[in-house]
């Protein structure tokens, strides 16, 4: 071994001990020509002492030390003098006189600070993840991890499961979300797909007489992104046979009371309360309820449905409702705040937030005129609202806008107010959910859970004529306000999951097709199983106290499913395209388009410009090295989401976009930044190539004053490997935008 200590582990007990370490040189100070050196690795730091007088060949290599040099060195651990001692570190009452010292690696200017306390943008993190993981915090999140991994292991492991890991590459099989796809090269034409979720294989296991599987699955989603999704993910898989709903959630709140005492040695109350999804839709607008605290929605439609409030009582006449939130003490909201609750609800398709105050005299609003003393004592007496509340109300007749807007009104107000104790863990399970509902974009039922969900026993005789009403046998695990995981008891009967896929309006011929060996094998004998996923980067992240799952993840993709840091997914040789019989000639097409419409305006216009071609770049700083340009003369050219459709908005490379100032400016009530699928169907391109010709693409366009303020700017067009640079007023004059400020 090149050491004989770690960087975390050395004490007063050491004191005289001769020691190598090795590890990475963190930070150097020089105090009267006596170097000191933090050397760090993932254990802790040491601080290390290059004294002339001590040791002055180990002092001239100390010299040319820099941030971030691999070292290896050798020499007395002392202790450090008084006053001196670092109480924060483990090591902080010692230091290592250095005798000897080998540089093992010579590191350059490192492109980001490898210091916890210093904020990097996540772009660079991504870009240089090997960096970023060397920090002690990052370094703290995936040990958690690896910590929380070996406890499920451990608790299922004594409970006689048996982990079996299932296939990555499959058959391509409807589970709700779009297939990661894998091209044969064998079988021409044909494809395997990367599992959504072990579901299939963990049932088969079932049938196998596997009565106890569980698994640390690796899963694949081609899905739309936010903070807490990534195109691939780990669950912990668990099925069981012969159980019923109380069993598997009695054996996962074991599971999650087992690690919260090893992780964080804290004891979890069990059992968790349970709500039905009845039960949380109407308290608390979301089928994934934060009861951390109450602010619980009120039904008022019977209360209002008789006043001479336009807006409530057409609501009520299309078979809608209306529900209010009692903001406790909150009468002192200004109108500013109340309009920013209102801009915030219309993300959720509310078309409007009511308000009430209620003072010594009653209630007050520009619409409590609409409401006679008799409603407005019932409003009162509903509520529960007294001096100094505010009342908000949302009608509208869809009962699922009126929740949602409601449901995350009610969690933002609980910020504002401080309501959250984030040190606090409230686990629920939300039961008997809906086995179907309605899609009117596919026009059929599809499966709330997924199509191999029972149906409660009662209600399969709903599944012939009213298949919306039906119970399923399914249940979350929701922790503040998440969901965690999710579970079902199974079908285990061919003609019962026959006739499921009857309602999900696949034919017989369809289902044999996509699920003939799954039926198959429900010939032979299957027991009654049942089973739950739960989330493991969204559990660690709970656990280190992190929102984003990106976190806790080694290597993670960004929102648009990119790794900055190896540029996957990349482009592939037309030998590999040609061994695996696809043709690439759509795609090519498409970016070409883009280009080429660009091309054309400018030459027409005779325009001069300067087409750059380079290697990938995906955040502003690389797009400016890259071109040669000032951060600030880039564009960030953003498809925005609106109400009526999508727009550009375009700000400086310096710039983020402010979505607030931009309502302002273009008085749309609703706008959200599009997804990667949504931009390719506005414009073709991918996020962070589209360029900012919004006008090419027949939308309209905005431009943040940080913009026209350049003289030459630089953009993407239509790939991450080729800009285009001209003057900014040459491209105000194409474009034609309305130029405003929504820049931050």
């Amino acid at each position: 071994m090149k050491r004989t200590q770690t960087c975390g582990e050395l004490t007063d007990k050491d004191v005289n001990k001769k020691v190598t370490l090795c590890g990475w040189c963190s930070t150097r100070r020089d105090h009267g020509g006596v170097i000191f050196i933090d050397l760090r690795d993932r254990y802790g730091i040491t601080q290390v002492v290059f004294d002339p007088s001590f040791n002055l060949e180990a002092h001239k290599i100390a010299e040319k030390l820099g941030r971030e040099d691999v070292i290896q060195v050798k020499g007395i651990v002392k202790h450090r003098k008084k006053g001196m001692e670092n109480p924060k570190l483990k090591t902080g009452a010692v230091e290592v006189f250095v005798e000897k010292i080998e540089i093992l690696s010579e590191s350059e200017a490192p492109p980001m600070e490898i210091d916890d306390r210093i904020l990097t943008s996540e772009d660079t993190r991504l870009k240089y993840r090997y960096l970023d993981l060397r920090k002690p915090g990052m370094q703290h999140n995936i040990i958690t991890r690896h910590k929380f991994v070996k406890a499920v292991r451990d608790y299922f492991d004594s409970l006689d499961f048996v982990e079996i890991e299932t296939p990555i590459l499959a058959k391509s099989t409807p589970e709700g979300a779009r297939d990661y796809l894998v091209p044969s090269r064998i079988h021409a034409g044909k494809f395997y797909a990367l599992p959504q979720s072990p579901q299939i294989f963990k049932q088969l296991l079932m049938v196998s007489g596997f009565d106890r599987y569980f698994q640390i699955a690796r899963c694949f989603r081609d899905e739309d992104l936010r903070a807490d999704r990534q195109p691939e993910f780990t669950q912990i898989d668990v099925e069981m046979s012969f159980v019923e709903e109380d069993d598997i959630m009695e054996i996962v709140e074991g599971m999650l009371k087992h690690v919260w005492r090893i992780l964080l040695n804290k004891d979890l109350k069990t059992p968790f309360p349970k709500i039905t999804y009845n039960e949380a839709i109407s308290k608390y607008g979301l089928d994934k309820p934060d009861t951390r605290f109450e602010l619980h929605l009120v039904d008022v439609t019977d209360v209002v449905k008789n006043s001479n409030f336009e807006v409530f009582t057409k609501a009520i006449k299309q078979k809608g409702i209306v529900k209010c939130i009692n903001a406790k003490g909150c009468a002192s909201f200004s109108r500013t705040v109340i309009e920013e609750l209102t801009s915030f609800v219309a993300i959720y398709g509310s078309k409007g937030l009511a308000w009430m105050k209620v003072t010594e005299k009653g209630l007050e609003s520009s619409i409590v005129k609409f409401f006679d003393e008799k409603i407005q004592k019932e409003l009162l007496k509903a509520a529960n609202a007294k001096k100094d509340d505010l009342l908000f109300f949302v009608a509208d007749s869809s009962h699922k806008v009126v929740n949602d807007s409601l449901g995350y009104l009610r969690i933002e107000i609980a910020k504002r107010l401080n309501l959250i104790d984030n040190n606090h863990f409230s686990f629920v399970w939300v039961t008997d959910f809906p086995l179907v509902d309605w899609s009117e974009e596919e026009q059929k039922y599809v499966a709330v859970h997924h199509p191999f969900t029972s149906p409660k026993d009662e209600d399969i005789g709903l599944l012939d004529k009213s298949p919306e009403k039906a119970r399923a046998k399914a249940y979350d695990i929701v922790l503040n306000g998440t969901e965690i995981g999710g579970g079902s008891i199974r079908i285990h009967r061919s003609n019962i999951q026959s006739k499921m896929f009857s309602v999900l309006g696949l034919s017989k011929e369809e289902a044999e097709q996509k699920f003939g060996f799954l039926l198959e094998a429900f010939k032979y004998g299957t027991p009654p199983h049942g089973g739950i996923a739960l989330g493991v980067d969204r559990i660690v992240a709970m656990i280190t106290g992190n929102e984003s799952i990106r976190e806790v993840i080694a290597f993670p993709k960004n929102k648009a499913a990119e790794s900055l840091m190896d540029e996957a997914p990349s482009a592939v040789s037309e030998k590999q395209l040609e061994e695996l019989h696809i043709k690439f000639d759509f795609v090519k097409e498409q970016v070409n388009v883009v280009f080429g419409k660009i091309r054309d305006v400018l030459n027409k216009e005779k325009i001069e410009h300067e087409v750059l071609e380079h290697k990938p770049v995906y955040t502003s700083k690389e797009a400016a090295q890259v071109r040669g340009t000032e951060l600030k003369q880039g564009c960030k050219a953003l498809i925005c989401k609106t109400e009526e459709g999508f727009i550009q908005a375009v700000v400086s490379g310096a710039k983020e976009l402010d979505i607030g100032k931009l309502q302002k400016l273009t008085l749309y009530k609703k706008i959200e930044l599009a997804n990667a699928k949504e931009v390719r169907q506005a414009t073709g391109c991918n996020i962070g190539s589209v360029p900012p010709f919004g006008n090419l693409f027949n939308l309209k366009t905005y431009f943040d004053k940080s913009v026209v303020e350049n003289d030459i700017i630089a953009f993407n067009a239509g790939t991450h490997t080729r800009s285009i640079k001209m003057k900014a007023k040459d491209l105000i004059k194409v474009v034609n935008p309305v130029v405003g400020e929504f820049g931050k």
